[in-house]
C-alpha cells in the first residue's frame, strides 16, 4: 500500500507531501491545476522516462518520492530481497530529475536503475489510464489475474513444479546419453575422484591443517617472541617485571605497617607476583614444546598447494571440495551404470508427463471455466459504466508443442469490443484512454482486485461520461477501494463523493509565480468543493445542499 508521497519543484508543484491510508482517495481540482501531477510523479516513480521540461522554472532538479507498506505484498518482497534491497517490510522510491537532462534513483536509499524501478513498481502499484503503464496490458498479468479469479493456487504449483522436475531429468538424460566418449569421461572422473578423495578434508581438519601450516610457517618468529617475553618477566636483568614487583611489594609493606588502608594493595601485587611466575612458566612450557620439524611443515605446505590446485581446477571454495567430490561420484556411478540410470530416467519422467497432464488437464478446465464467468461479469460491468453495448472475452491460446510448461498448457489474451458490432480485439490494442481505463475497472471490480498489487491509480477513468453512469463508477471504486487501495484523479462530484478521503489539487498565482497546492479536505470543505464541481462560478444554496445530500447519500 502507497503510505506517502512527496514531489518538489516538478512542474508546477513547489512542495507536496501527502500521506495515504486505504480504501478509496479521490483527487480533485480545477482544469489545469494539476490533479494528473500525481499521477505523473508515480509514473516516474515508475521508471518511466522523464525530461527537463518536467523540473520547476528556475529550479536545479526535481525530487519524487513514494513509500509503500509492503505487510500484504510477498512478491514485493522476494523482489527486494533477492536484489538485496529489503529493509524491514517497507520500501522507498526515490527519483532526482535534473535540470541538465539526467535523473538518478534509489531504492530503500540504494543506488538503482530505470530498469529495476520498472521491474519493482508493476508489484506495488497499478496505472490505469496510461496505454503504456498499464499491467492489465500485459499478457503475463492477464494470466495470472485469471488464475487468481480461478483460486488454481495449488493446482498451479503442481504443475510448475512437475515441469520443473520432467526438464531437469531430461538434462540429465541429455548429459548421460549425449556423451561423444562416456569412457573417457569416466577415466577422467576416476582420475578427479583420486586426487579428491586423497587431498580434500571435512571442514575440522581443514580448520587444522591451516593453523598447524600457519604454526610451523612462523616457528622462528613464536620461538624468538616467546623467549624475549620470557626474558622480560624473569630473566637476569635488574628490570625484570618480576624483580620490580618484588621491589614494589617490599617498599610498600613497611608503609603498610603504618596505615593498614595500603595493605590490601599489598596483596595484590603478592597475587600479581604469582600470576607473572606461572605466565612465565606457560612460556617457558610452550617454547620447550614448540615444533620445528621443517619435514612436516613441508607435507603441509604441499598438501595445502594441492587443495588450492583443486579448488583452482574445480572453480569452488578448498573447503567445497569434499562436496565437489561427492557430486563427481554420482556422475561417475551414472555414467558407469548409464543403461540402468537412463531407463530409470525415463521412467520417470513418463511417470511426470502423464501426473502433469492430468494436473494441466485440471488447469486448463478451470481456466476456461473461469475465463467465461469473468468475460460475462466484465462485459455487465462494462454496460454499467457507459459503454453499452460492449462486451469482454478471455481468449485461451493451446501452447505449440506437448512438452510440460511451467504456466500450463495455454496462454492467455483479454479481448474486448468497446461498441456493438465491433469484433474484439486485444485490449493491449484499445487506443481510447478513457474507454481502457473504464475496462480496467470494470476488470479489477470483477475480479475484486484479486492481483497481489496493493494500489491502483486511475486517471480521469471518468472521462467521457456524466450522470447515472458517473454514479456508478464511483460506486465502483469504492467498492473495489474496499479490497484495495485506490487512487482516483476525477472531476466528476458523483465520483468524487463515493471517495474514504478527498484530496483537493489547487493552483495559486501572486503575479510572479504559480504554485500548486494540494490539502486533504474536512467534511466541511468537501461539501464546498462538491458544490464547485456542480454549480461551477456561482454556488447556489441549492447547489451546497445538493452537495451535502450528494456526500451522505454516498458515504452510506
Amino acid at each position: 500500500m502507497l503510505t506517502a508521497l512527496s514531489v518538489r519543484h516538478f512542474a508546477v508543484v513547489e512542495a507536496i507531501n501527502i500521506e495515504l491510508g486505504p480504501g478509496l482517495a479521490v483527487v480533485t481540482g480545477e482544469t489545469g491545476a494539476g490533479k494528473s501531477l500525481l499521477v505523473d510523479a508515480l509514473l516516474l516513480l515508475s521508471g518511466a522516462r522523464a525530461d527537463s521540461g518536467m523540473i520547476r522554472a528556475g529550479c536545479e532538479r526535481a525530487e519524487l518520492s513514494a513509500s509503500f507498506d509492503l505487510t500484504h505484498l510477498p512478491a514485493a518482497r522476494d523482489w527486494l530481497q533477492e536484489a538485496a534491497m529489503d529493509e524491514d517490510g517497507a520500501c522507498q522510491l526515490r527519483r532526482v530529475l535534473k535540470a541538465e537532462g539526467s535523473s538518478r534513483a534509489w531504492i530503500n536509499g540504494r543506488p538503482a536503475t530505470l530498469a529495476q524501478l520498472s521491474e519493482l513498481a508493476p508489484l506495488l502499484v497499478e496505472i490505469h489510464g496510461q496505454h503504456e503503464h498499464q499491467a492489465l496490458l500485459s499478457r503475463p498479468h492477464q494470466l495470472s489475474l485469471l488464475d487468481a479469479f480461478a483460486d488454481v493456487d495449488d493446482t498451479l504449483d503442481q504443475v510448475r513444479a512437475q515441469a520443473r522436475q520432467w526438464r531437469e531429468l531430461g538434462v540429465r538424460q541429455k548429459a548421460l546419453a549425449g556423451s561423444d566418449d562416456p569412457a573417457a569421461r569416466i577415466e577422467l572422473l576416476r582420475h578427479e575422484l583420486t586426487d579428491l578423495e586423497r587431498w580434500a578434508l571435512p571442514p575440522d581438519a581443514l580448520a587444522e591443517l591451516n593453523n598447524d601450516h600457519k604454526r610451523l610457517a612462523n616457528a622462528g618468529r613464536l620461538l624468538d617472541g616467546s623467549r624475549g617475553v620470557d626474558e622480560l618477566l624473569d630473566g637476569d636483568g635488574d628490570y625484570t617485571v618480576k624483580r620490580l614487583l618484588g621491589r614494589a611489594r617490599a617498599e610498600l609493606e613497611p608503609l603498610a605497617e603504618l596505615d593498614p588502608r595500603l595493605a590490601p594493595i599489598t596483596e595484590l601485587l603478592g597475587n600479581a607476583d604469582i600470576q607473572i611466575e606461572e605466565a612465565e612458566q606457560t612460556l617457558s612450557r610452550f617454547a620447550q614444546d614448540l615444533d620445528l620439524d621443517p619435514d612436516r611443515y613441508a607435507e603441509l605446505d604441499t598438501h595445502l598447494g594441492h587443495l588450492h590446485e583443486l579448488s583452482r581446477r574445480h572453480r569452488t571454495p578448498v573447503e567445497n571440495l569434499q562436496a565437489q567430490a561427492d557430486t563427481l561420484r554420482t556422475e561417475l556411478d551414472e555414467l558407469e551404470n548409464s543403461g540402468a540410470t537412463l531407463a530409470k530416467l525415463a521412467t520417470e519422467r513418463t511417470r511426470l508427463a502423464a501426473d502433469y497432464a492430468r494436473a494441466a488437464d485440471t488447469l486448463s478446465k478451470a481456466r476456461r471455466k473461469a475465463g467465461k464467468q469473468l468475460g460475462e461479469k466484465v462485459s455487465v460491468l462494462m454496460q454499467e459504466l457507459g459503454m453499452a453495448g460492449g462486451s469482454f472475452e478471455v481468449e485461451l491460446t493451446a501452447q505449440v508443442g506437448a512438452d510440460p510448461d511451467p504456466q500450463g498448457r495455454e496462454r492467455c489474451e483479454f479481448l474486448v469490443s468497446a461498441n456493438p458490432g465491433q469484433p474484439p480485439r486485444a485490449l493491449r490494442k484499445v487506443a481510447s484512454g478513457g474507454e481502457l481505463a473504464r475496462i480496467s475497472l470494470a476488470i479489477e471490480v470483477a475480479a475484486l482486485g484479486l492481483d497481489t498489487v496493493g494500489s491502483m491509480v486511475f486517471d480521469e477513468v471518468d472521462a467521457g461520461i456524466g450522470g447515472a453512469v458517473a454514479e456508478v463508477v464511483g460506486q465502483k471504486l469504492r467498492a473495489l477501494g474496499e479490497h484495495r487501495q485506490v487512487l482516483c484523479v476525477t472531476h466528476l462530484p458523483q465520483v468524487a463523493a463515493q471517495g474514504h478521503t478527498h484530496l483537493k489539487v489547487e493552483k495559486r498565482n501572486d503575479g510572479d509565480t504559480t504554485v500548486t497546492t494540494l490539502a486533504s479536505l474536512n467534511t466541511t470543505q468537501r461539501h464546498e468543493e462538491l458544490a464547485r464541481m456542480l454549480g461551477g462560478i456561482d454556488i447556489t444554496r441549492e447547489t451546497r445542499v445538493h452537495a451535502r445530500k450528494m456526500l451522505e447519500q454516498a458515504q452510506k
